[in-house]
């Protein structure tokens, strides 16, 4: 029973020490603990009574006291404490000696300047809250004294020897230091202590004289040599000068000196000061004031110790993100910090914030969310990705502002490697197919282009042979010559993906009507794509045995690595940012030149990132009633569906004229498209729609040439079609008969006029619709009632 009254108290202790983790520090030893109940690192301070003298024993119940009743953030933090006969236990944050930090700093190429002065603006801090608040003197200010945190925030301890300035009023005294320790003489004043007209702090800026010296020079061999400047910086001389001064009237109180160093152009007046100086006092700063600080905040970033950023700036922006409204400024700063993180570490601080940052409305936050996706996107899962993220991305495709729509299709080259089958097959393709029909900006429907190239690996093989070829057909026939050469770039980088079949009867035949195409950059790409494909059909011409060879990639579902490393790398130049030049072109001119870079032209309100909130269309809404959606929708568009046995005719195959004959439910009042205006923009000198060309001319399928369009406009390839008006050229014909090139343009012209009658009539009967819907309604009268 006696046993149990007799337990050893440091057993139910709330900290543990570990082993091997001792250094020595003054009176005590210096441990790294834990707490038993969650593994917080703490450090322990422990006096062992029977190895000490009674002075020495005295001197730590003093400090343990001290460390009790004294509290100050910059004043080494006391946690718990336990007192026996045999031993004092001091429990404290987590720090480490001074001369130890800065030892393991010289090993990795020395503390910066920053660093150092931000550490010595706590010490002097510290000191002036003991002379000037609370009338205390530390007697014992040195190396030895000053502790590190985590963060890199230097903290005074060793308060052994602190003592009231005018004494203890019970008339007991304290050693000084050098009565325990003798080699402590060096660090005293030369005067005597407690001589007549000298100030109280005298000896207190003394010993923070010596603490700068050793912080720059290493330890004081002895006192004379605090006369030799060494390696003190030049900003900080004059003020180093008045602390070791041997007039003591002269020293500057710590308070003053602090002051001195602040002013402009000081030791102590740099950003990474003003930085902290702000962060201590940024719950009491106005909202305006957080948000420049912020954004200053990023450009510092760079220059600030490492240690300060995860432990201190981090918390700092996470608190202002989750109760400040700090918004979208945040960012920027925070995936700064967040490359000093480990793998783990950024799972458990910063993915929770992101996955939330997606579901915010504020513009400006989701865009820069999209533009800086590189930087985290290797720390999401699959899950987090598809049901949390994703769910929020695709609303970017259909806002009214083109700089988020460009990048929500740049994000996808990012996400595609995470997404599941139906968002990336289904939802994702759904996407892309109205964006490269209808978006009026000919910049996004190329990026949508370059896009899907890019993700095509990722895509399972029935996807692929449903969407790719039908895709890029279509780009081939944009007005926007950019989008023309990605399209045939686009099949250039996905030729594995093709049966040999394919490639002949529907690839070929496409990329061919392209050797024309006024663009010479896009001639030049089809006629590397063609040689490319014809090598293909060359090599399995000669060796049948190549075929399956050749085509293993085509119903291949694997995802290589590193596919979207980087954003489009066979994209067109100039096109894949509209954030920095946008390309802007009035709806229903896609045929326009692209406004050069300085010719005035700046993205007005609806290409610029806002605050406002985004207004997010509901699934519903963000279809069309005349469009068919179902599956992924490439085959949408009747004009690119390859059954047919000859290719329509330019009237036909003209860019969105297929769109245009829709119900009238779609379309605003006045009968134009939403955000259109319903006129053609006027085109620069010598430029002409893509539409304006015979594609068809030269091909000899037995469909005719087209008439050429604009009347007596001159064509730029109009020689490679002409023929000779005293030599009319012939055609054999499919019976062995000669068709002459007159019979031809006649059959050309019959066929265009029927496809122009076909669409008047379509144009009638819409119209008849329309009116007749308007006719049951009725006129609507003020107080009328329906009746059954």
């Amino acid at each position: 029973m006696w046993s149990f009254f007799a337990r050893d108290p440091v057993k139910d202790f709330a900290y543990e020490i570990l082993p091997d983790t001792h250094e020595s520090s003054g009176l005590w030893t210096l441990h790294r603990g834990k707490r038993k109940t969650n593994g917080e690192p703490v450090s322990l301070f422990v006096y062992e009574v029977a190895l000490g003298t009674d002075q020495q024993t005295q001197l730590a119940k003093a400090a343990f006291k001290r460390m009790k009743t004294l509290r100050h953030p910059n004043i080494l933090a006391y946690v718990d404490g336990l007192e026996t006969e045999k031993c004092l236990y001091l429990v404290t944050e987590q720090v480490t000696p001074l001369a130890v930090h800065l030892k393991a700093q010289a090993e990795k190429g020395g503390s910066g300047e920053l660093e150092v002065s931000w550490g010595l603006h706590q010490i002097v801090k510290a000191l002036s809250f003991l002379v000037n608040d609370c009338h205390l003197l530390h007697n014992n200010l040195g190396m030895w004294a000053v502790f590190v945190d985590r963060a890199g925030e230097w903290k005074l301890g060793a308060l052994d020897h602190v003592a009231s300035e005018t004494g203890d009023p019970s008339g007991a005294t304290l050693p000084p230091p050098k009565a325990v320790y003798p080699d402590m003489e060096k660090y005293d004043p030369p005067e005597t202590p407690g001589s007549s007209g000298t100030e109280k702090w005298a000896g207190e800026v003394w010993r923070l004289g010596c603490l700068i010296w050793e912080v720059f020079n290493g330890p004081l061999p002895r006192a004379a040599s605090l006369r030799t400047i060494g390696k003190v910086p030049k900003l900080l001389v004059p003020h180093y000068c008045e602390l070791v001064g041997a007039n003591p009237r002269a020293r500057p109180n710590p308070a003053r000196f602090l002051q001195n160093c602040r002013a402009a152009g000081g030791f102590l007046s740099n950003s990474f000061v003003e930085s902290n100086l702000f962060l201590e006092e940024i719950q009491i700063k106005e909202q305006a004031e957080k948000q420049q600080f912020f954004q200053d905040l990023s450009e510092n970033l760079d220059s600030f110790p490492e240690d300060f950023c995860k432990h201190k700036v981090l918390p700092q922006l996470l608190t202002a993100f989750e109760f400040g409204n700090a918004g979208a400024v945040v960012l920027t700063p925070l995936f700064k910090v967040g490359k000093f993180l480990s793998t783990e570490e950024y799972q458990q601080k910063i993915i929770p914030v992101i996955v939330k940052m997606f579901s915010s409305t504020d513009r400006a936050m989701r865009i820069r969310l999209l533009q800086q996706m590189e930087q985290f996107i290797q720390y999401l899962n699959e899950a987090a990705v598809n049901s949390q993220i994703f769910p929020h991305v695709v609303h970017g495709f259909t806002d009214t502002n083109p700089a988020i729509r460009e990048q929500t299709v740049k994000s996808m080259l990012l996400l595609a490697p995470k997404l599941n089958e139906a968002n990336l097959n289904q939802e994702l393709m759904r996407h892309f197919a109205r964006l490269q029909a209808r978006d009026e900006q000919g910049p996004i429907r190329c990026n949508t282009t370059v896009c899907l190239g890019k993700i095509a690996p990722y895509l399972n093989p029935a996807t692929r042979q449903r969407v790719l070829i039908s895709a890029f057909s279509r780009a081939t026939k944009d007005p926007f010559p950019a989008s023309r050469s990605a399209g045939v770039l686009g099949f250039a980088a996905t030729n594995s993906y093709y049966s040999l079949a394919e490639s002949a009867a529907r690839i070929l035949p496409m990329l061919c009507t392209l050797t024309v195409d006024p663009e010479k950059n896009v001639r030049e790409q089809a006629f590397k794509t063609i040689k490319s494909f014809l090598t293909k059909l060359e090599t399995v011409s000669e060796d049948p045995t190549m075929l399956v060879e050749l085509e293993k990639d085509v119903t291949s579902s694997a995802h290589p690595a590193g596919v979207s490393s980087s954003w489009a790398g066979w994209a067109v130049t100039g096109v894949s940012s509209l954030t920095s030049k946008l390309i802007r072109t009035a709806p229903g001119a896609e045929g326009g030149a692209a406004a050069p870079e300085n010719s005035g032209l700046t993205p007005g309100p609806a290409s610029t990132p806002d605050a406002t909130p985004m207004a997010r269309p509901s699934a519903a809404a963000s279809k069309k009633p005349g469009s068919d959606w179902s599956g992924s929708a490439w085959d949408a568009d009747d004009s690119w569906s390859n059954d047919r046995g000859a290719q329509s005719p330019p009237a036909e195959d003209a860019w969105g004229d297929d769109w245009g004959a829709e119900p009238a439910g779609d379309q605003p009042a006045g009968g134009e498209e939403a955000g259109g205006s319903g006129q053609t923009a006027p085109l620069p000198a010598g430029v002409r729609l893509a539409s304006e060309y015979d594609w068809d001319t030269g091909r000899g399928g037995g469909t005719g040439a087209a008439p050429t369009r604009g009347g007596g406009q001159s064509d730029l390839f109009a020689s490679v079609s002409q023929r000779s008006a005293a030599a009319p050229a012939t055609v054999r014909g499919g019976g062995g008969g000669m068709v002459t090139a007159a019979t031809l343009r006649a059959v050309g012209s019959n066929k265009a006029e029927l496809s122009k009658k076909r669409r008047e009539e379509r144009k009638k009967e819409l119209e008849a619709k329309r009116a007749e819907r308007k006719a049951a309604k009725g006129p609507l009268k003020l107080g009328a009632r329906k009746l059954d």
